[in-house]
């Protein structure tokens, strides 16, 4: 603890959707802040939206016990886009949050979410305001890190779906299509499609032919396979109006005549838990988000780079997204497995 730290106030918020970990991420910048350089912590309602309608609350270290097990946020979240006018008042909300965290006394403010939520710190930070970014989101798609918490979880949870349709696949005899979230990026799918052993995994990244689709799954009916698993991502192209699950099914249906059934994941990937990988990165993060504010240095996103947690600048992650590499080892490899990805027969 530095004199220079000591009754520092770091406001701390989480935005977008949930996720699993990012209580134990408040839990890693509240426990190092307080700890270690006696630091005080502004857990801020909502959001951005806590920022304009000052909601916030002390938070002090007999209440992060207990945390790092919850899954959700103790915060709560919203989708506020705080460079547009407020519904209510007609002013740039970005205004307001300037005007309150010079009120509230912040010192820093640590912003925990996904891509959506580092752009808009990336502008925050621009403004002036002392800025550290958490990547969060079980898409893994935000650009700069090597992975966010909660996907580990989220691929736990998608496995283990995989794992349970397996069973109803083969004892009907069925192909089964299951849809898992990722936006436009397919790492959630990839990672769970290969850890459940699916036999067809379609991603975004990856232009798939329904025709290449069918024809595999005829060939595995013909050699015998009783049944197939085909993991879809929800981000993949398909007609408007229809989800990917319902999309795929249906045609695999129609092409081949085999019995097909879907199911949708849906929000149970988000919620629950953090596996212990989550748990200790989500930590890690939070508890470099306050070295570096100790330091002084602001406008950055906390990331992890091989096994180093490190830090990228803020302008360099916001509004870009880190997508599936068409050639990336993990498809090659599944590749001579002989998974398809609905691109070329293997």
């Amino acid at each position: 603890m530095t004199p220079s730290t000591r009754g520092m106030k770091i406001g701390i918020l989480t935005a977008g959707g949930d996720c699993p970990g990012i209580n134990a991420a408040i839990r890693g910048v509240g426990k190092t802040a307080i700890s270690e350089y006696g630091m005080k912590l502004i857990g801020i309602s909502s959001g951005f939206r806590g920022l304009v309608d000052k909601e916030y609350v002390e938070l002090e270290e007999n209440q992060l016990s207990g945390m790092l097990t919850l899954g959700g946020t103790i915060l709560g979240t919203s989708r506020d886009k705080p460079f547009k006018n407020d519904p209510i008042t007609g002013v740039n909300m970005s205004k307001i949050i300037k005007k309150n965290y010079k009120e509230i006394g912040l010192d820093a403010l640590v912003v925990i979410g996904g891509n959506g939520t580092q752009k808009t710190a990336a502008k925050l930070a621009a403004e002036g305001l002392n800025i550290i970014g958490l990547p969060k989101t079980i898409d893994n798609d935000v650009f700069g890190t090597d992975v966010t918490f909660g996907f580990d979880t989220a691929v736990s949870i998608a496995t283990e779906a995989i794992d349970r349709l397996h069973s109803t696949a083969n004892s009907h005899k069925r192909i089964m299509v299951i849809e898992l979230m990722g936006h436009n990026a397919g790492w959630l799918s990839l990672y769970s499609g290969i850890a459940g052993g699916g036999d067809v995994i379609l991603i975004p990244e990856i232009p798939y032919d329904m025709d290449i689709v069918a024809r595999y799954l005829e060939k595995r009916a013909k050699n015998k396979k009783p049944y197939s698993i085909v993991v879809v991502a929800e981000g993949i192209a398909k007609p408007k109006g229809v989800s990917a699950a319902s999309y795929i099914s249906q045609s695999i249906s129609e092409k081949t005549g085999l019995e097909t059934r879907e199911t949708i994941l849906g929000y149970v990937q988000r919620g629950g838990s953090p596996t212990a990988m989550d748990r200790i990165l989500a930590t890690r993060y939070g508890a470099h988000a306050v070295e570096l504010i100790a330091e002084g240095k602001f406008g950055l996103m906390v990331c992890k780079d091989g096994e180093t947690i490190t830090s990228v600048p803020l302008d360099q992650v916001g509004g870009k997204l880190k997508l599936v590499p068409p050639e990336h080892p993990i498809v090659k490899k599944s590749r001579k497995m002989g998974i398809c990805f609905g691109d070329r027969m293997v």
